[in-house]
């Protein structure tokens, strides 16, 4: 990996177009250096034989069988209990976001 000097937080920020002040970028270049060299570090590990994974585990289908059918209220049934409907349709109050 190149020399972690080639990030800077400065220029990040512009690219990123965020507003950063003097502080922020000096705390954030420590940080960002941090983990550049711990990311330096990791590349210094012997990985030859270990088979590359997207996942530390395996990754199975967590699928729960298809349940039949339960019975449920008839829409007629449903319809004569509500306030207020429409082409057999329960109606609700409109509810907008004035923002």
């Amino acid at each position: 990996m190149s020399d972690t000097n080639d990030f800077k937080v400065d220029y990040v920020a512009n690219l990123a177009r965020l507003d950063i002040t003097p502080e922020e970028a000096k705390r954030y270049q420590g940080q960002l250096d941090g983990i550049l060299s711990y990311i330096e570090e990791l590349t210094s590990i012997d990985v030859d034989g270990i088979e590359p994974t997207a996942h530390p585990a395996p990754v199975l289908d967590r699928l729960r069988e298809d349940d039949a059918p339960a019975f449920s209220i008839k829409q007629e049934a449903f319809l004569r209990n509500a306030p207020d409907q429409a082409s057999n349709q329960l109606r609700v109050p409109k509810v907008v976001d004035p923002s």
